[in-house]
């Protein structure tokens, strides 16, 4: 699941860590698309979960000889928590908490997720505050982008892995199962929402094989049908508030 050069890399920083923090060291976790095995199709970061019993400023000076080695590799940083905040977190991060708890894999230590409630209470509304500022950020990009192909499928296959995690969370909105592949979690929501799967295929297509547009309107036109198919996303997850009949 994990390709062999990493889980060397995984297996050296865990064993640092376990250096450094000693008997405070209480789990560290893979989660998300590299857990799940999500490496083709999209590019995925190791993202790493590390829960200490306690966490206090020279605890986190210490961590540093070990992530420097991690950040060398071009990972990025681990999220720390304590143990009792991964329990009382649950409600504030639905979306991070969901992902973390559907595709993982315990390196170190007991399961943080084997006893934690997770919460849906704010799951829509963090969804649409989270789907709503990329959809701006992808805006802002795709100025300097727009005269470039290379710039512009860069763009699309990095902010397509991005909606794609919230897509997942649109999906547990509307009751469905949410796949754990990011691919699989973008067409399970365009065939719910009625979307044009065609732009998200084209991209799945040059991101893997390589094959980019032949020309930049080629390329730009693609971008304006991607960026629809995302608006008619933020859309549904926005109705969903007034179904509801709250602000949640």
């Amino acid at each position: 699941m994990v390709k062999t050069v990493v889980q060397e890399a995984l297996n050296g920083l865990v064993e640092d860590l376990r250096t450094t923090h000693g008997a405070n060291l209480a789990c560290v976790v893979l989660y998300g698309s590299a857990a799940a095995g999500d490496h083709i199709e999209l590019r995925s970061d190791y993202n790493l979960l590390i829960a200490l019993n306690r966490i206090t400023p020279e605890d986190l000076r210490q961590a540093q000889a070990p992530m420097r080695e991690w950040q060398r590799l071009g990972h990025p940083l681990p999220v720390y928590f304590t143990v009792e905040e991964l329990s009382d977190a649950a409600d504030v991060f639905p979306i991070e908490f969901h992902q973390m708890a559907n595709a993982r894999i315990v390196l170190y230590g007991h399961d943080p997720f084997e006893f934690v409630k997770l919460s849906d209470a704010n799951l829509r509304h963090q969804t649409e505050y989270e789907l709503r500022s990329k959809l701006i950020q992808l805006r802002r990009l795709y100025i300097p982008a727009s005269v470039s192909i290379e710039k512009l499928c860069d763009l699309m296959s990095d902010s397509l892995s991005s909606f794609a995690a919230l897509f997942r969370a649109a999906l547990l909105l509307h009751g469905q199962e949410a796949p754990v592949a990011k691919p699989d979690c973008v067409r399970a929501t365009a065939s719910l929402l009625k979307l044009d799967p065609a732009p998200f295929e084209r991209i799945f297509q040059f991101r893997t094989g390589g094959d980019l547009p032949s020309s930049e309107n080629e390329a730009n036109d693609l971008f304006g049908a991607y960026l629809f198919q995302v608006e008619q996303v933020v859309e549904a997850v926005d109705e969903l508030r007034h179904e509801h009949g709250s602000s949640s």
